[in-house]
């Protein structure tokens, strides 16, 4: 923890104060840009992603595992948004851009948390399109709603955990004075930038289970799509191709997003962590889960008629009223 009036080479070390978030930029003009084009994108997050879930809860015609999983997808996009943005936007108003210690950790927690969370949803969800695709017969006994709930529940367990491990570990971590944080929100590698202490061991875990969490999915899911494709190219029709295909092409799309945005920041030695990495995890943190329910409903018919269906219903009330 942040410890105070505590001896070290002859320097005090204060956590009093927590840390300060101020931002990617202090100039008073860029913030302004900064705090519309952030209430745009999260206003665009929260309302994409809630159409998604409400609209799939609400046809029973999307009652599957792929639409069970899209939902869960769009509930941590939600959430993860949530847990940075109203922050940030308070700070990019605000004089006061002060967060306390258990603040920052709580952030760092659920932004840890949720980025494993959304990654081990997407390798379901691979596994999901796999089965259907190269085993279509078995797909209704094999992804049975016992199984789905079971896979979802292992994806919580396993992201709750990692986030706990690094979170733990931060507590470990000593901090001289009141640290600025020259970014949006209380990110893990800018936080180990900013440590007094050694953090070796923190970079350590953090690499190896790294791997676990995110690039033996990552493995999982290029192998789901090397059969996925093999099964595509045996299918003696053209249209048929296109069919199958498609119903990959959104999950595709959004995995290359997360990974490539994700492999920036995470896959690289913290000392040459910089500024430009900075980007990148705003691109993960903010436009992906924006992104997200754009590319799975673009070329969906099924989404496209249960978001139809959703929107009108408003409508046909007022109307009858």
């Amino acid at each position: 923890m942040l410890q105070k009036s505590q001896e070290m080479d002859g320097g005090n070390q204060s956590g009093d104060s927590g840390f300060l978030l101020v931002g990617i930029s202090e100039i008073p003009e860029q913030q302004s840009i900064l705090f519309w084009a952030f209430v745009s994108m999260y206003l665009v997050t929260v309302v994409g992603n809630a159409l998604i879930i409400l609209a799939i809860a609400s046809d029973s015609r999307l009652y599957t595992p792929m639409y069970f999983f899209l939902a869960n997808l769009s509930f941590t996009d939600l959430f993860f948004v949530t847990n940075t943005i109203p922050k940030m936007l308070v700070n990019l108003q605000s004089q006061n851009k002060a967060i306390s210690y258990a603040g920052c950790l709580t952030q760092l927690y659920f932004l840890v948390s949720l980025v494993a969370l959304d990654n081990l949803i997407l390798a379901v969800m691979a596994y999901d399109r796999y089965v259907a695709i190269c085993r279509p017969l078995h797909y209704t006994t094999t992804m049975s709603p016992k199984l789905c709930v079971s896979l979802l529940a292992l994806c919580w367990v396993l992201s709750v955990l990692y986030g706990l491990i690094h979170t733990l570990l931060m507590t470990r971590v000593v901090f001289c004075g009141v640290q600025k944080i020259h970014y949006i929100f209380c990110e893990m590698y800018v936080l180990l930038r900013l440590a007094c202490s050694n953090t070796q061991v923190n970079h350590m875990v953090l690499i190896v289970t790294g791997c676990f969490v995110f690039l033996i999915p990552l493995g999982f899911m290029i192998t789901s799509y090397v059969w996925i494709i093999r099964a595509i190219l045996r299918i003696p029709s053209s249209s048929n191709k296109y069919k199958a295909f498609s119903t990959c092409a959104s999950h595709l799309a959004v995995v290359s997003l997360f990974y490539g945005t994700l492999c920036m920041v995470y896959l690289q030695p913290l000392h040459t962590y910089s500024m430009k990495d900075s980007v990148a995890t705003v691109m993960y943190a903010v436009v992906t889960p924006m992104m997200n329910p754009f590319i799975y409903s673009l070329r969906n018919k099924d989404m496209h008629g249960a978001l139809g269906r959703l929107l009108r219903k408003p409508c046909q009330g007022l109307i009858k009223g």
